[in-house]
């Protein structure tokens, strides 16, 4: 797992995660993290339930560990039949028997090394062939069997992610649910394809070999498999050392990465404060503290394959001066002595590569455990099955003494009702958090109700699908949001089949169409990503125009020209009003002269509605909606305080 892409890894993996230093956090810019390896919670749970999830998948996984194993017992049969060639040279030379074909007149032989040696070793290589061959068989089917279960993975997740609640989105941070489709899943697809090969072809061949050898001589066997618990113990003690040392190691290298992306990213800050030198000696700090972490890691890394072998070339002796004596007295033969070398060379292989992927799949074990934790999440409601036509629908809205809260001890809105005529216009003005952004929600659905209801025409808008009820709605966002593409097929993105001249007709009400000519392909300038070829007020004037073309029956507006200039604004906002002609709509402003002309203005304060009436109205009451005004346009005190001052406990109004 790279640094980099490992940074992404949040929520339950915090824990074991290693912070950058945060130097960069007073400039406004952060670094990656580095997630440790982590094990599932739940281990034989996590194992059983991916076991059945691979049901679909059981008739190749079944030809793949066949496969494995049967190419496991070529490469054991080898040594078996190699040690008669053996015996048949150590015979010729003992005996003194000529081997070469009996047609040489000079010096006629016995022939076996054609009739017997030649066979013995063409049998051999064909099963080393055939090893080949099974493995490579085995690995593409591993191959293509952990594809197609990324691919089912992946769109099981994406369906899940489409049907729970947005206020999973809200809790949960992107960081954590992009590591499902990437990171975990691809941990999963490396254990179906490399690990479980490991593990088969490893246990085939240890079973095999011990097999072979205890046929061959169950003394000398002793010796091989007396070896088995002491390489278990070397390996599972430097692996558990080993890899706290490579977490360190990853730690510093988060530090390492997460500094250097914060003083590039913010060098102009860096340079500005004049803190050159001092971020040179953190960096000169922490890439020591790495080279001492990874020299330890290293080391241990090291001396796993070089103990593995000291303890194999003990046994290798063993082998060679036990059978020495064996085969003096007899009981066995140097062809013996020969297979049985070569099967405790096998017999170490398998143990070495094991616990080598030991790490890795209780990290995949982990990345599956989080991936079912997506697959348990709750649904939102059902769909309703009322039909509903847009073009029918005239946009008369009501809000039924609603109640609502993000968490149940922390109630938001009370007891809300509001009736909207269709074709009205609404503005929601309030301090932050006063349950403006939440009311716009819960009209769109993205949000459940605790009691009430909301109507549409007199329908309760859970009648309808969620995607039927969306098809109202147009709305544009101060955080705009655009994707890779032409700007053509950013407006469009509400109406895909729009013609071009209703793209361009969009962008002149709009006004983006001038800066659109302006670019070098003009409307078919791709946008890069994050859209950072564009400024971000001609990116709000793209969405506006996005909204335009749609021609919603009930318009949604939040801060829409927070991003552009003020001569700009003018434009925008009587674009806006035409838009919103004859159509319901909803504003939220935080800057009170966009909304003077609504006709009515509702005034949210802790998710209730404190006043409600048109700006004029509103202004007699001398109340917290004046409050709000003269907070703004008061001058001098604009620096006095913010507008979530306002209503507080010791908030006075000179």
């Amino acid at each position: 797992m790279s640094p980099n892409s490992s940074g992404i890894i949040k929520g339950e993996e915090q824990k074991n995660q290693g912070g950058g230093i945060n130097i960069g956090a007073g400039f406004g810019v952060t670094g990656p993290d580095i997630s440790n390896i982590v094990k599932a919670k739940n281990f034989g749970a996590t194992v059983k339930r991916l076991i059945k999830y691979l049901k679909p998948q059981y008739p190749m996984i079944i030809v793949m560990i066949l496969l494995a194993m049967i190419g496991a017992w070529f490469a054991i049969w080898v040594p078996d039949i190699m040690k008669k060639v053996t015996n048949a040279l150590v015979d010729s030379l003992q005996f003194f028997t000529n081997i070469r074909p009996s047609t040489d007149p000079t010096n006629p032989g016995n022939n076996q090394l054609y009739s017997y040696i030649a066979p013995v070793l063409l049998t051999s290589g064909s099963l080393y062939v055939l090893n080949s061959l099974f493995q490579f068989m085995s690995a593409l089917i591993a191959g293509i069997t952990s594809q197609k279960l990324v691919c089912r993975m992946r769109h099981d997740v994406k369906n899940k992610l489409d049907k729970v609640p947005l206020s999973y989105f809200d809790t949960t941070p992107s960081g954590e649910v992009l590591s499902r489709f990437t990171i975990d899943i691809e941990m999963i697809s490396a254990t179906i394809q490399e690990s479980i090969n490991q593990i088969i072809t490893g246990s085939m061949t240890v079973v095999g070999v011990t097999f072979m050898m205890l046929r061959i001589d169950w003394l000398l066997s002793i010796v091989t498999l007396a070896s088995l618990p002491i390489l278990l113990l070397v390996s599972s003690i430097i692996v558990k050392r080993s890899q706290r040392e490579f977490a360190k190691q990853q730690n510093r290298i988060g530090e390492l990465n997460g500094f250097i992306e914060e003083m590039y990213s913010g060098h102009q800050v860096v340079k500005l404060y004049n803190r050159e030198d001092e971020s040179n000696k953190i960096y000169v700090k922490i890439n020591k503290e790495l080279k001492k972490a990874t020299r330890k890691a290293q080391f241990l890394s090291g001396i796993i394959l070089p103990s593995i072998k000291f303890v194999n070339n003990l046994v290798y002796v063993g082998i060679c001066v036990g059978g020495g004596f064996r085969a003096g007295s007899g009981m066995i033969t140097i062809g013996d002595i020969q297979a049985l070398l070569s099967y405790t060379r096998q017999f170490a292989q398998p143990i070495e590569n094991i616990s080598n992927i030991a790490n890795t799949i209780q990290s995949s074990m982990a990345a599956a455990e989080r991936v079912f934790e997506v697959f348990d999440l709750e649904e939102m409601t059902e769909e309703g099955t009322t039909p509903l036509v847009p073009s029918e629908c005239i946009g008369e809205v009501v809000f039924e003494n609603i109640a609502f809260s993000y968490t149940e001890d922390k109630p938001l809105i009370r007891d809300l009702s509001l009736f909207v005529n269709a074709g009205e216009q609404v503005a929601i003005v309030g301090p932050t958090g006063a349950g403006k952004t939440t009311l716009v929600n819960l009209l769109m659905r993205f949000y459940e109700l605790n009691s009430g209801r909301i109507l549409i025409d007199g329908v309760d808008i859970r009648s309808f699908s969620r995607n039927d009820l969306r098809d109202l709605y147009g709305m544009v966002l101060q955080d705009t949001w655009l994707f890779h593409g032409t700007i053509a097929e950013n407006i469009a993105y509400g109406k895909p089949n729009a013609t071009r001249d209703e793209i361009i007709e969009a962008a002149k009400k709009a006004y983006a169409h001038s800066f659109i000519m302006l670019m070098e392909d003009g409307y078919d300038t791709v946008l890069k990503e994050g859209a950072s070829n564009i400024s971000a007020g001609q990116k709000q004037l793209l969405t506006i125009a996005r909204a335009i073309l749609k021609d919603p029956k009930i318009i949604i507006l939040d801060e829409a020209t927070s991003s552009v200039d003020t001569r700009t604004e003018k434009y925008v906002q009587s674009a806006m009003l035409n838009m919103m002609e004859g159509k319901t709509s909803f504003v939220i402003a935080h800057r009170l002269s966009t909304i003077r002309q609504a006709a009515k203005i509702l005034v949210m304060n802790d998710g209730d509605i404190v006043e409600i009436g048109c700006h004029d109205e509103l202004m007699e009451k001398e109340g917290f909606y004046c409050e709000l005004y003269n907070c703004q346009f008061a001058g001098e005190k604009d620096d006095l305080f913010s507008l979530e001052d306002v209503g507080k406990p010791g908030f006075t109004q000179s």
